[in-house]
């Protein structure tokens, strides 16, 4: 093997040049993308119910909304003309499907001869002004919707095409801004679908781009600092930056779309190969300063610390395959990416750090400061010295620290907001915050109505039953905007009563509301089809919802249910909550069981590895404590902190267990080596503690200030996931350095 290694080398170093060139190419094609249905629940009934939902009535986000606000009010002539002509513009825009807004929309009237309109703001009519603002506030219909409470905004609320994707949403968008700067309105608050898509792959696009430059100058700061030597640090930092641009072209050439947890890849690659790098190459140069020739050192360092290092390496894979215990596909696919990650890295290391290091002359490799600290191994030793004083005192010490983690834990919250998920200090965090405070908020709300029997939604009685509702629906807190198969009934009603407001309601006699049903199906049937199937079984009743948190979200969804089944006639309808904001709501529900499900699953994965590894089962039963306590107190900052528990968090206790298991398998397999050469207990233990002790420590330091990267994202859960990593990976170490040796002591013979 060692006649085959300088040919083997120069193959593998020109392999890995060539695949870089090639990942570089393809680079171009890597997509971004964000759609919510990402984070809906798989396999859900209520899913299933909502894509059939959909097929009648379309999706509830295809709505885009533009607020214009004038000071001191929008009462203004020559701003409400700049206003309609944007208004009226907007019904030329691509994707758009329709437009309404207060200058465009009026008021039908019935007449001796007919039906005629009148304006809900007379333009031309300025004396008119107080008087239409004094009805659109009696009528209270287009108040939170199409106007602000204070008149300080108005809004043109536009319908789209379903599912607009991110160059469709970047050209509507684009003409929605020409316009407004041609019509001089400059203060203005957009929110919808395509604004998040847009703001949220440009997010995704700064922090790949952002967490890729400073965790690379933080890795090349660190390796410095380790090695002190220009050619040790080039060799591993050109083989990170190799693992991730071969990651990365593999994920263009899978087609792979990168979602919100994209921000991750580059931390995780960086600071997951950096480990690897540093364990290969630390044992390396132990050997050579002990004067084994170079090409029988990188074998005998591949034979101990590689097969240690592809135990690491998939047992951090198989820490991330838990995520597809998840019902959500966004986590599903982060798991599987990052997995694939570790083992790119793995055999990028194996192979081309392994090749660029036997390359170079040892006399460069070693270097006059590369030398190990001897107080590196003085205050390890201490350390151990410390495990064998006090076991009592750190059992004890580790038992409270268990307790206290169950305690945080029952103090974790799933009551998420969605405003948390937007670019800290951006435009569409203003944007949104600015429609929370001013109008009825953004999550869509969808009811569906399900006529019972023979009935139809359409026949007066079921009508009275969807009023019931509705009525119920305006007395929480929490609904604005509420629209029914009702409400064309109740403007025709209003507009039979000379406009009166008072009579913006349903007829209170059927042959009245049956006569109204040809006026209806006449003037409004375009209306109507958006709230009634067409075989008149199904009704929709929408509106927003504030965002007060997912929990009290789903609190007011279980009042809207108990309402319908008590006070409502259900021998004529039945009712059922559904729409996207209730699907991603449902996201709580699943969390904490998926995370038991795969950790357990993981749990047994790796045990069956690491049973066949070290063929002991004490070993594996003495692993479990050091990295099951890390992720308990994972949870225990979660709870303590106050920070609620949401999907994209979840992804935390994939990586902390699978990221410190690395640690306790550096540490067993080395102690498993030197008592497999002769040594005693306490001799393996000093053993590994000078030999893989800094490695350890090393890649830990690496780990915390790596993670630590990502309190420069602008992505708020990205800031929480990156401090709650880094505090428990560096809690990780110290159990592993502390317990650990206590528990070899006590329960492994020599």
């Amino acid at each position: 093997m060692k006649k085959k290694l300088p040919t083997l080398k120069k193959i593998f170093i020109v392999l890995f040049v060539l695949l870089g060139v090639w990942a570089s190419t393809v680079l171009g094609d890597l997509k971004f993308s964000f759609d919510f249905s990402q984070f809906f629940p798989e396999e859900d009934p209520d899913l299933v119910f909502y894509e059939s939902f959909v097929k009648e009535f379309g999706t509830d986000d295809n709505f885009l909304l533009i607020a214009v606000k004038n000071e001191p009010d929008v009462f203004d002539q020559q701003f409400l003309k700049r206003f309609n002509a944007f208004a009226e513009a907007s019904k030329t825009f691509d994707f758009v499907t329709e437009s309404a807004s207060l200058t465009t929309l009026s008021y039908p009237l019935k007449t001796s001869f007919g039906y005629t309109t009148l304006p809900i703001i007379h333009l031309e009519e300025t004396d008119k002004y107080a008087n239409d603002w004094q009805k659109i506030q009696r009528d209270s219909l287009f108040v939170n919707f199409l106007i602000d409470k204070q008149s300080k905004s108005l809004v043109v609320a536009l319908q789209t095409d379903d599912n607009l994707d991110y160059e469709q949403s970047e050209v509507l968008l684009q003409q929605i801004r020409s316009s407004l700067k041609e019509n001089k309105l400059s203060d203005y608050h957009i929110l919808g679908r395509a604004f998040f898509y847009e703001a949220i792959v440009e997010m995704q696009k700064t922090e790949v781009l952002k967490t890729t430059v400073i965790a690379a100058i933080l890795v090349f700061i660190i390796l410095w600092f380790v090695y002190r030597s220009i050619p040790v640090v080039a060799i591993s930092a050109f083989s990170i930056a190799m693992s991730l641009l071969l990651f990365l072209g593999l994920l263009s050439i899978l087609g792979k779309e990168l979602n919100a947890m994209a921000a991750f890849y580059p931390v995780l690659m960086l600071i997951v190969g950096t480990s690897d790098v540093i364990h290969i190459t630390d044992s390396f140069i132990r050997k050579l300063r002990k004067g084994i020739p170079r090409y029988e050192a990188i074998l005998s360092s591949i034979r101990e610390v590689g097969l240690t290092t592809l135990l690491t390496s998939v047992t951090t894979a198989v820490g991330f395959m838990t995520l597809l215990s998840s019902k959500l596909a966004s986590i599903q696919d982060f798991g599987i990416n990052a997995a694939i990650g570790v083992l790119v890295a793995y055999i990028t290391v194996i192979l081309l750090t392994g090749s660029l290091l036997i390359s170079l002359p040892e006399r460069k490799l070693i270097g006059k400061r590369a030398k190990v600290s001897s107080k590196w191994s003085a205050n390890l030793l201490l350390v151990n010295t410390i495990t064998k004083n006090y076991p009592k005192q750190i059992i004890w010490g580790t038992l409270l620290f268990a307790i206290t983690c169950f305690l945080g834990i029952y103090f974790i919250s799933t009551n998420y907001e969605f405003k948390h998920t937007l670019p800290n200090n951006s435009k569409i965090a203003e944007d949104f915050d600015f429609f929370q405070k001013n109008y009825a908020g953004f999550r869509p709300m969808e009811i569906a109505v399900l006529a019972q029997g023979e009935n139809k939604v359409t026949d007066f009685e079921v009508a009275k039953e969807i009023e019931k509702l509705t009525v119920y629906l305006s007395s929480i807190k929490s609904v604005g905007n509420l629209q029914s198969a009702n409400l064309p009934y109740k403007i025709i009603h209003k507009a039979n009563n000379l406009n009166k407001s008072e009579y913006l309601k349903l007829p209170e006699e059927e042959s009245v509301f049956l006569r109204y049903k040809k006026d209806v199906k006449k003037l409004a049937r375009k209306q109507l089809s958006k709230f009634v199937s067409k075989d008149e079984t199904k009704a929709r009743i929408n509106g927003k919802l504030q965002d007060v948190g997912t929990d009290s979200l789903q609190k007011v969804y279980q009042r809207i249910d108990a309402f319908g089944a008590t006070h409502l006639d259900t021998t004529k309808i039945k009712i059922k909550v559904t729409g996207k904001s209730m699907l991603l709501d449902k996201n709580a529900k699943y969390i904490r069981s998926n995370l038991l499900e795969g950790l357990f699953y993981g749990l047994v994965l790796i045990g069956i590895i690491m049973a066949i590894i070290f063929r002991s089962l004490k070993m594996f039963l003495i692993s479990l404590v050091p990295n099951i306590l890390p992720i308990l107190f994972a949870g225990a900052v979660l709870g303590f902190l106050g920070i609620p528990l949401e999907a994209s968090l979840s992804v935390v206790f994939a990586i902390v267990f699978g990221i410190a298991v690395d640690d306790t398998i550096h540490f067993l397999a080395k102690y498993k080596l030197g008592i497999d050469q002769g040594l005693t207990k306490e001799e393996a233990l000093k053993k590994t503690f000078t030999q893989t002790g800094k490695a350890l420590v090393v890649t830990t330091i690496i780990l915390f200030f790596g993670f630590l990267v990502l309190l420069f994202s602008i992505h708020q859960p990205s800031i929480t996931i990156g401090v709650i990593i880094s505090v428990t990976l560096v809690t990780a170490l110290i159990l592993d350095l502390l317990l650990l040796p206590v528990l070899v002591r006590k329960f492994l013979k020599n």
